[in-house]
């Protein structure tokens, strides 16, 4: 009688660790379910920001890949129109001095001649790092706010523009690649200075316009400094045989 007593305790008791195994299991996979769907959802932003990074890396290929087509559009433009002035100066000698210093104005946008005279320095820095910014690229300096820059020095009358010391022609390739921007295949560091040789007041004013090109750049976290009436001396650009 005794010995049927010990057995069936130690049956239930087997039952008992049996159930208790279960449980154990049951918690585990329900915890570990848990943890799995925290890290999904916690991973989704972090996946949705790098989808939208690659795309406007994507849209800022198609950009540069646009720019530098129009370019090469108007550095071809540029040479026929030189080469026209140069037909009229035999045909229309009433003109002529006037052709002469247009088709100079020409070869140096193009980078032909020596640029020198009074001018501006614009100076682009990246701006201060922000740790509360996830994206870096909200401070560093690219290559479109260097092309306002140059576009408005253009249209202002700059007569010619370096960026770092490099002469710029009508046609040149400029790219962001991190810290640095390629020129003509050159690699230049920040802080990015671009000089241009022209009326440093009319140069320095439509920079300055409300709303325009250095509030533009403020805005968007670049420090900005401008200097005007510099002594320029801009060698020609060497073309490679």
């Amino acid at each position: 009688m005794s010995n049927k007593k010990n057995s069936k305790g130690n049956f239930l008791s087997r039952k008992q660790f049996e159930l208790l195994i279960v449980c154990i299991t049951t918690g585990f996979i329900i915890g570990y379910s848990y943890n799995q769907a925290k890290d999904n959802k916690m991973s989704s932003p972090l996946n949705s920001q790098l989808f939208a990074q690659e795309d406007s890396y994507r849209e800022e290929l198609i950009e540069q890949q646009e720019r530098n087509k129009e370019l090469a559009e108007e550095s071809n433009r540029l040479q026929e129109k030189i080469r026209e002035y140069e037909k009229k100066f035999a045909s229309n000698e009433n003109e002529y001095e006037q052709l002469v210093e247009e088709a100079e104005d020409l070869r140096l946008l193009l980078g032909n001649l020596t640029g020198e005279g009074k001018g501006i320095r614009v100076t682009l820095q990246d701006g201060e790092y922000d740790p509360t910014s996830v994206n870096p690229n909200d401070y560093i300096v690219h290559e479109s706010h260097v092309f306002k820059v140059l576009n408005e020095l253009k249209i202002s009358g700059a007569q010619a523009i370096t960026i770092n010391g490099q002469r710029l022609m009508a046609n040149s390739f400029i790219q962001c690649n991190g810290p640095v921007i390629t020129v003509d295949g050159k690699q230049h560091p920040a802080p990015f200075v671009i000089e241009a040789v022209g009326d440093s007041a009319t140069l320095s004013a439509s920079l300055n316009l409300k709303g325009g090109v250095i509030n533009q750049l403020l805005n968007e976290n670049i420090v900005v400094t401008v200097e005007e009436n510099q002594k320029l001396i801009m060698s020609k650009v060497k073309v490679e045989s």
